[in-house]
C-alpha cells in the first residue's frame, strides 16, 4: 500500500482561509499601530524643539528661522510642515511650535501644536479627536490649532 504523499485540496484551501481570516484582523490592527506612532513621533520632534524656544525667549531674540529653535532640514520625519510663533511680550505664545503631520491617511493633516504660558508652562493640543486611539500622550484633542507663522518643509 502506498503511502500519502502531499496535502489534499481541502487541507490546502482550509490553510489559507484560515491565513486569510488572520491577515483581515491583523492588518487594520497594524495600520492603527501606524498611525498612532507616526502621530507620537511629530508630538517628539516638537517636542525637542521647546528648549530652543525658551532660550531664545531668554536671551530676547525674535525667531526668524526654524535654526533658530533646533530645527534641521533632516530632522523632520513625521511632520510635512512646522511652524513657529514668536512669543509675546510676557512670553506666552498659542500654537508656539506647530507640526502638520504626513503619512498614514488616518492622521495626514492633522495639527499637534505646542502653547507656552507666560509662566513657562507648555501645553500640547491637536485636532485629533479625544476618541481616537492615535492621540499622543500628554495632548488633548478636538481642539483646532494653527500653524506657527515661520513655517517650512
Amino acid at each position: 500500500m502506498n503511502a500519502q504523499k502531499g496535502f489534499t485540496l481541502i487541507e490546502l484551501m482550509i490553510v489559507v482561509a484560515i491565513i486569510g481570516i488572520l491577515a483581515a484582523i491583523a492588518i487594520p490592527a497594524y495600520q492603527n499601530y501606524v498611525a498612532r506612532s507616526q502621530a507620537t513621533a511629530g508630538y517628539s520632534e516638537i517636542s525637542n524643539m521647546r528648549t530652543g524656544y525658551d532660550t531664545e525667549l531668554n536671551d530676547g531674540t525674535a525667531i526668524a528661522s526654524l535654526s533658530q529653535v533646533g530645527f534641521t532640514a533632516t530632522s523632520s520625519g513625521a511632520c510635512s510642515a512646522i511652524g513657529v510663533t514668536n512669543f509675546g511680550n510676557d512670553g506666552a505664545a498659542t500654537n508656539a511650535i506647530t507640526c502638520t503631520l504626513k503619512g498614514n491617511p488616518k492622521i495626514a493633516g492633522k495639527i499637534i501644536s505646542l502653547s507656552r504660558s507666560s509662566a513657562g508652562a507648555w501645553t500640547c493640543s491637536t485636532d485629533i479627536a479625544t476618541t481616537d486611539k492615535f492621540l499622543p500622550k500628554g495632548c488633548t484633542g478636538g481642539g483646532t490649532p494653527a500653524v506657527g507663522a515661520i513655517t517650512t518643509l
